[in-house]
């Protein structure tokens, strides 16, 4: 920091005060006007601000509560259907779904040269069946090829 105490620092005290009377009234004049404008901008984005700051606290709070109550709800219907399969006959022995099951049985009918074509099976080969999954389509094209032409070992 330079202090004013030196020659130079008297010099450009001085320029400024001359430059600041020899300034015509109506720049001097606007020249406040604009400070105060900038002054006023400057307090209502921050008030604006901290209005959004409120709101997204607020919308955050309620989005975990929405994601919490989802979620309980899921709980809760995943247990009562649990419990409803544990309740079957031989649920112990069953232990997997239908489409595993159907996997399962076709198993048995193993032929050298169809391993492409039970993989395909488990594959959704409709591009346009889910919006929000991930591109996939490389490897869609990957196994539809490898489907027609197997690898030959």
């Amino acid at each position: 920091i330079k202090e004013n105490n030196g020659p130079t620092g008297s010099y450009t005290a001085i320029s400024q005060v001359d430059r600041l009377q020899s300034e015509p009234e109506s720049i001097r004049k606007w020249r406040e006007e604009q400070k105060e404008r900038l002054e006023q901008l400057d307090a209502n984005s921050r008030k604006q601000e901290a209005e959004w700051k409120e709101k997204a606290i607020k919308e955050l709070e309620e989005w975990y509560a929405r994601q919490d109550e989802k979620l309980q709800k899921t709980k809760a219907s995943n247990r009562v259907a649990d419990e409803a399969f544990y309740k079957q006959p031989f649920a112990d022995v069953i232990g997997y779904v239908a489409a595993e099951e159907a996997f399962v049985n076709d198993a048995e009918d193993i032929f050298p040269g169809t391993e492409w074509e039970r993989v395909a099976q488990l594959c959704d080969f409709n591009p346009k069946s889910s919006k929000q999954a991930k591109d996939v389509s490389r490897m869609r094209s990957v196994l539809i090829s490898l489907k027609q032409a197997p690898l030959v070992r």
